[in-house]
């Protein structure tokens, strides 16, 4: 049986207090954190569906809500890519921190605009933040820090989402760091098809093994 630390976390940054679901697998060997996009939470169902297969390679998982309910309800904080940016900066230095989680590397799985903010802080962070993954992302967004990513950076992208991928394909050009860009046939922008959430897990998992974990972690 797996074992697993769950914790319901109050997350207290300057101006607010966030609310985070952190899971750290026992022997865990690193930690996503995860910047869902506009109009979603901790709570999204996609996110939680990528996270728990993740968290089976031994790699823990953080989902939390950029955003208080008040802010969430005024619609222009959910594009605010400024403000989302400055929570997950601060969220991270958090979890840095953190006695439970301080000791273990860190990565970026960034979901539609969430791509934005998890590479804009991965920018501000360097080569502390080890690996990023986009999903459906909008990396264009953050067209003006590209060029200071250093972790490694893999694109994901439905095959049938077509404005997505020339925003990607802009975003891919102006990354200077490790990276590639997988489109996955047949899935629209949200991966709601069968089997397709699952293939952009599968895409995160090598992609973190290969750039976050520490090798002698797998055998």
């Amino acid at each position: 049986m797996e074992i697993m630390k769950k914790l319901e976390l109050n997350i207290p940054l300057t101006h607010v207090t966030l609310k985070g679901n952190l899971i750290i697998p026992e022997e865990a060997a690193a930690i996503i954190v995860f910047s869902h996009g506009s109009g979603s939470s901790r709570f999204s169902t996609r996110n939680r569906m990528v996270a728990e297969l993740i968290r089976k390679q031994k790699i823990g998982t953080l989902l939390f809500d950029l955003l208080t309910v008040e802010e969430d309800s005024v619609y222009e904080n959910r594009f605010n890519i400024d403000l989302l940016v400055s929570r997950l900066i601060e969220t991270t230095e958090w979890l840095m921190n953190y006695n439970e989680a301080k000791s273990l590397p860190i990565g970026y799985f960034g979901a539609s605009t969430g791509a934005a903010s998890a590479l804009r802080a991965a920018a501000y962070f360097g080569d502390t933040i080890k690996a990023v993954v986009t999903r459906g992302g909008r990396p264009d967004l953050a067209l003006s820090a590209l060029h200071q990513v250093t972790a490694p950076t893999l694109l994901i992208v439905g095959g049938d989402d077509m404005p997505v991928i020339e925003m990607n394909k802009t975003a891919y050009d102006e990354l200077l760091c490790t990276k590639e860009m997988k489109v996955v046939t047949g899935a629209t922008h949200l991966f709601e098809e069968p089997g397709k959430l699952s293939e952009v897990a599968d895409l995160a998992i090598t992609w973190y093994k290969k750039h976050l974990v520490h090798k002698k972690e797998y055998h």
